[in-house]
């Protein structure tokens, strides 16, 4: 495993999702099976994990809790806040620093931790980012030593660029991957040129670039792949990144068909790596087979210039054009 800078901490340049040890939007993961994960996880090098609030209504991050208990290496935990609707306003109503005080200590609680290594803003309205009291809250939280660095989780460009306005922005975490490439060159130079970290999110398109996938594949009734393959429950980009679950299929037998080879996760993830902007890829995993193929990519050489500009052309011919939800 390799490492990347993190303001200053080296972090796995391949990190760990963890919404589907919530047992919620992915189907249900056992206790044994999450714990399995995550052992494998960090076994096998890895010391990022990236959870939410939401992932189950604290269901991840009580896992992640009692997992930290049996391990003694460093591990750096990342956390989202603003997309829970059980406060007494409501989403979207919860950014007042009460409301966020609140969450920050509820997820300490189910973490089991005295300090959030990483503190984000989940995917919350674009107003409320170019308004700026977040970012205030989340500054008096960082002074009160709740957190210790903060950042932001977007849907799209547009949203990125106004967090890096911000002082104090450790992160910014996006959707980024063969199906949605237009946000290295919107993004990446920015972030890197203010010192902000780039955490990508959905970086096989929620499966579909794994190659494991035919038009027949169907998915659980509580799978988010089932309930919000039309963007009916959220952003249409969180599934699929967008791309309609059919074509989706045919595009990403003709991507595999451009890599060295069948490990088509694999070079997936390699090819975002393959961005030195990039700093951690986050995939999630249900499996431990899936831990194992998600870690090889930063073993692999990178990908060759001529496969790139492959790969892009296609996005930009046939992709590109097809995207649903907000980009």
């Amino acid at each position: 495993m390799k490492y990347r800078s993190f303001q200053g901490e080296q972090i796995s340049e391949v990190g760990l999702g963890t919404w589907q040890l919530g047992s919620a939007d992915w189907g249900n993961v056992s206790d044994e099976t999450a714990f399995a994960i995550l052992n494998a996880y960090v076994d096998a090098g890895g010391n990022f994990i990236d959870t939410a609030d939401v992932y189950g209504m604290g269901i991840s991050e009580t896992v992640i809790g009692r997992f930290l208990q049996t391990r003694s290496e460093p591990l750096y935990v990342a956390s989202k806040l603003g997309r829970r609707g059980d406060g007494a306003n409501g989403w979207p109503q919860n950014f007042t620093l009460n409301h966020m005080r609140s969450a920050v200590q509820d997820s300490l609680r189910h973490l089991q931790q005295d300090q959030l290594f990483l503190e984000q803003l989940h995917c919350i309205p674009t107003e409320t980012m170019r308004e700026g009291k977040v970012f205030d809250h989340l500054r008096q939280l960082q002074q009160e030593g709740l957190i210790k660095h903060f950042g932001a989780s977007v849907e799209t460009s547009e949203e990125a660029l106004i967090c890096l306005e911000q002082e104090g922005l450790a992160s910014l975490q996006i959707i980024f991957n063969l199906f949605r490439q237009h946000v290295a060159e919107e993004v990446f130079e920015k972030a890197a040129a203010k010192g902000v970290a780039l955490i990508i999110r959905v970086p096989l398109a929620s499966g579909l670039l794994s190659g494991k996938f035919s038009k027949a594949t169907t998915f659980a009734p509580t799978d988010h792949r089932n309930f919000n393959a039309e963007g009916k429950a959220f952003n249409a980009g969180e599934t699929f990144s967008g791309v309609p679950f059919d074509k989706g299929v045919e595009l990403a037998q003709r991507i595999a068909s451009m890599l060295p080879d069948d490990r088509t996760a694999s070079w997936a993830i390699r090819w975002i790596l393959d961005h030195p902007q990039v700093t951690t890829v986050i995939p999630g995993a249900s499996k431990v087979a899936q831990v194992h193929s998600n870690m090889l990519a930063s073993a692999l050489a990178p990908l060759a210039p001529g496969v790139h500009q492959q790969l892009r052309k296609l996005y930009d011919g046939e992709i590109r054009g097809i995207i649903r939800g907000h980009m």
